[in-house]
């Protein structure tokens, strides 16, 4: 009996031991990322506030290259009062401002690279194969950012599935003639168990024990209204997955 109980002790150790090396090891990994995350957005003179952020990007590639969301990036500038790309670095209500540029975009995957002059520590990019379902991943961001400021927040989950772009509306009339076009030959992306709110566009899905980026936040299904997507989100978030990025850094070759 004091045998079996001395066993149990030294099991529990053990586990305990590993959960709290593990825990370590995910506050290591989010430590790393949150210096390559940087808000997006946009600066102009004549506004008031002056900056604005539109979404969440990270660095990639030789420090210089920004990656976040098509949809973040698309509305035109107005270059009648001079509006200008921003990145936004650092922490707080006045982060530092570097000036960006689109240089790639991928309409199709939701994907934007913008170049900066400024070189920032860039994050590493996972393997192009399919991340099996169960997987535990995080994403570090700025959700509701353009309230809250500059305060990179990390949300865990896993990776629920791996499915289409899109799924039929229940009235036909709903359809665009591009969701018509991706429902003829959908590319697939990833459903994420875990809650992402407006402002995390852009952000980085990565490994939780190799902090490599595996994805990127896309979209979150909402239930109702725009609104609803803060007092009620749905906890269903869709990821792009990095074989899509990766294809974008390899035209700049």
């Amino acid at each position: 009996m004091w045998a079996m109980s001395r066993l149990f002790m030294i099991a529990l150790l053990i586990v305990l031991h590993s959960t709290s090396t593990l825990a370590h090891d995910f506050v290591a990994t989010v430590t790393n990322i949150k210096p390559s995350v940087v808000g997006v957005g946009v600066y102009d003179p004549l506004a008031a506030p002056r900056s604005t952020l539109q979404g969440t990007g990270f660095v990639v590639g030789d420090g210089t290259l920004v990656v976040t969301n098509y949809h973040v990036v698309s509305k035109p500038l107005k270059k009648d009062v001079r509006q200008s790309r921003v990145i936004f670095t650092g922490s707080g209500k006045n982060p530092q401002t570097v000036m960006a540029e689109v240089i790639e975009i991928d309409p199709l995957h939701d994907l934007a690279l913008l170049k900066i002059k400024k070189a920032l520590p860039p994050l590493q990019l996972g393997l192009d194969a399919v991340v099996p379902d169960g997987t535990q991943i995080a994403f570090t961001g700025y959700p509701i950012g353009a309230v809250l400021g500059l305060y990179a927040a990390t949300h865990t989950g896993i990776i629920a599935a791996y499915t289409p772009v899109i799924t039929p509306s229940v009235n036909s009339d709903k359809l665009s003639a591009d969701a018509i076009r991706r429902l003829r030959d959908p590319y697939f992306i990833y459903q994420l168990d875990a809650t992402a709110y407006p402002g995390n566009s852009g952000s980085p899905v990565y490994d939780v024990e190799t902090g490599k980026v595996v994805a990127i936040i896309n979209k979150v299904f909402i239930k109702k209204t725009k609104e609803s997507a803060l007092t009620d989100p749905s906890g269903i978030t869709y990821a792009i997955p990095v074989a899509y990025l990766k294809k974008m850094l390899a035209k700049l070759k």
